[in-house]
């Protein structure tokens, strides 16, 4: 499993030097814009040679993505790349005949670029030549190995690039049923972000194709662009797939959904099914359901395998310089065979994939957001900043975090400690789904808002203050303090918090604390924090007067120290249900003047101990205090 950790971090490598393809896909598209007739009648050769241009360089641009990709944007592995490739262009270059790069080529060497500088970042030499140990040592251990790989090429990289060519050929003769199988599998491979690997090789490796000037390009996606006849087998069956299928399931998700939470699921899924339908970012849509049914996400992914099936059978021919959504579609189209056909074909696969879904959300009682209260979807836009620390703590804290990317849709978290993330707790901040991968890699998909995230996680840990973490007292639900039915707490008058509606009898600390006091009747408990926060829970409202063993049990008595999920009191559900006037239990902190801000998690339904439900910053001259 570790070995499919690092294939994950190695999938997003490949995603960043992708970004610039859509500039040469919208550089030769408006290339057939009449630029004459405002007077510019060179511009049309200008764009054709900005779009040449960077399909020419490709190979530089995957080996200097691909090694930034591997060492989180290390400038040292970006400049042994880059150097790497400039050797063994001047090697193979210079043999006879002329050997160009391929992108596998920059791919080989952007990867062993990364690996280098993360076995040799901190490498010590004796003190005399240390100027040139720890990252300063990369670019030349690679200039070296570079050197001797080139000059093996020479005699190797005929017969590869031959290979490639007939690779390519033998796929073809696969047919319909090897485009199938690659759509299957390419769709299976989201679930763990490896899709990326294997789209590598068809779009960017097999078959070759001659241009005008002379150069051999390799792969679906180049030959595309450069005017190959043949190329856009293995991306035109994407589009019907991404422009029509997946938004055709959000809007079964949302039609679906109960009456109460359809308004806010339909704003969420409708972002979803526009950003698949333009940008072909799929992942927001489908793994509302895959963690749910996967046995429904199989079937999706046996779909898109026959939809690429029959474009491959009606000789349909089309290109994206990103993925397959509705800008690449019209951006491209000028260089499509039979593109307009796919179009008639989306519609079809729409309405067929809408009525399945309804129908098997339906029959199997899937819980897709909006069907439960619990549903995982919400409204994130000016939530991130105060979400990220409740986010960082459900990791399981900066301390747990060996390294952290993101991508599109997920953030790619390598942690000390899987076991000590709190799964939930991430769900109910907006996680779609969490994919864990072994060796302590990890994958929490937040959708197109990920990069945010992150960015605000990365700030959260860079900020030097005193921060004090909630976890949820009992299981239940959490409400806003206002909604309590006591107008002392809802008018903050005891002090700020959270309330919870519980669902068992349990009330465990939220804190790492020590007891301060503990009612008589047992329906109340103080704790103070390291940090001086004075915490009361209070269970029910007008309690006080229920008193002894039937109501109330304390396990723990005043000056104990508990930590998160602490069992503190038990207490008759049902008794005390039939007798208060509600169950609501206020969680306040009683020196509120001494908090600068607060972050809540969503009001929703919670489990005993869950981390990440309220987060509060203290005030700089707050200096906190030990526990009395």
């Amino acid at each position: 499993m570790t070995f499919i950790g690092s294939l994950q971090q190695l999938g997003r490598a490949f995603m960043l030097p992708m970004i610039v393809l859509p500039a040469a896909a919208v550089f030769l598209s408006i290339s057939q814009l009449p630029w004459e007739l405002i007077g510019l009648p060179g511009m049309p050769e200008h764009l054709r040679n900005a779009s040449d241009i960077i399909f020419a360089y490709l190979p530089y641009i995957f080996a200097l993505g691909i090694a930034l990709g591997l060492t989180s944007n290390a400038l040292a592995a970006g400049m042994a790349a880059l150097i790497g490739m400039i050797i063994y262009k001047g090697i193979t270059g210079s043999a006879d005949p002329n050997i160009e790069p391929t992108v596998l080529i920059g791919a080989i060497i952007g990867i062993f670029s990364g690996f280098s500088h993360e076995r040799f970042k901190d490498l010590r030499l004796p003190e005399y030549i240390q100027f040139f140990g720890g990252p300063r040592f990369v670019p030349l251990f690679v200039s070296c190995i570079s050197l001797i790989f080139a000059i093996g090429m020479v005699n190797v990289a005929p017969a590869l690039q031959s290979l490639l060519v007939q690779l390519g050929d033998t796929v073809s003769t696969g047919g319909g049923f090897g485009v199938f199988l690659y759509g299957f599998i390419h769709r299976i491979l989201v679930v763990f972000g490896l899709h990326h690997l294997v789209s590598h090789v068809f779009w960017f490796q097999i078959g070759g194709f001659e241009t005008e000037a002379g150069n051999t390009v390799y792969g679906d996606l180049p030959r595309f662009f450069a005017g190959d006849p043949t190329a856009g087998s293995f991306m035109a069956g994407l589009y019907p797939t991404m422009m029509f299928a997946l938004p055709a399931i959000a809007f079964a998700i949302i039609h679906e959904a109960r009456e109460d939470l359809k308004p806010k699921i339909r704003k969420t899924f409708m972002y979803a099914a526009l950003a698949s339908f333009l940008t072909g970012v799929t992942e927001p849509v489908e793994f509302a359901f895959l963690f749910v049914a996967p046995y429904l996400y199989v079937v999706h992914a046996l779909l898109s395998g026959f939809i690429m099936w029959i474009t491959y059978e009606l000789g349909i021919l089309h290109g994206f310089s990103f993925s397959a959504g509705a800008i690449d579609f019209i951006l491209n189209a000028h260089l499509a065979t039979r593109g307009w056909l796919l179009i008639p074909i989306g519609i079809v696969v729409g309405i067929i994939y809408y009525l399945l879904f309804r129908w098997a959300i339906r029959r199997f009682r899937i819980p897709t957001p909006g069907r439960e209260e619990g549903s995982q979807l919400d409204e994130w836009a000016g939530d991130i900043p105060y979400r990220a620390p409740l986010i960082l703590q459900a990791i399981g804290g900066k301390q747990n975090i060996v390294q952290m990317e993101s991508c599109i849709t997920r953030l790619r978290l390598k942690v000390s400690n899987e076991k000590i993330i709190d799964i939930n707790a991430l769900r109910n901040l907006g996680a779609a789904g969490v994919i864990r991968l072994g060796g302590g890699h990890v994958q929490v998909v937040f959708g197109t808002y990920s990069e945010l995230i992150r960015e605000e996680m990365l700030k959260a840990i860079r900020r030097d203050q005193a921060q004090v973490l909630f976890h949820s007292p009992m299981q239940g639900r959490m409400i806003p303090l206002e909604e309590v039915p006591d107008p002392i707490f809802a008018g903050k008058l005891v002090g700020q918090g959270v309330a919870f509606i519980p669902e068992k009898g349990e009330l465990v600390s939220p804190v790492k604390g020590k007891v301060m006091h503990i009612y008589p009747t047992m329906h109340a408990i103080g704790i103070k924090t390291a940090e001086g926060l004075e915490v009361l829970l209070h269970i029910g409202i007008d309690t006080s007067r229920l008193g002894g063993k039937s109501y109330f049990e304390a396990f723990v008595k005043e000056g104990d120290d508990v930590t998160p999920g602490k069992l503190l009191i038990r207490f008759n559900l049902q008794r005390v249900r039939k007798e208060a006037k509600s169950l609501a239990t206020p969680m306040v902190i009683t020196n509120s003047d001494i908090v600068q801000s607060w972050r809540y998690a969503p009001f929703k339904a919670v489990r005993k101990g869950q981390s990440s439900v309220m987060s509060v910053v203290l005030k700089e001259s707050n200096g906190g205090g030990e526990t009395q």
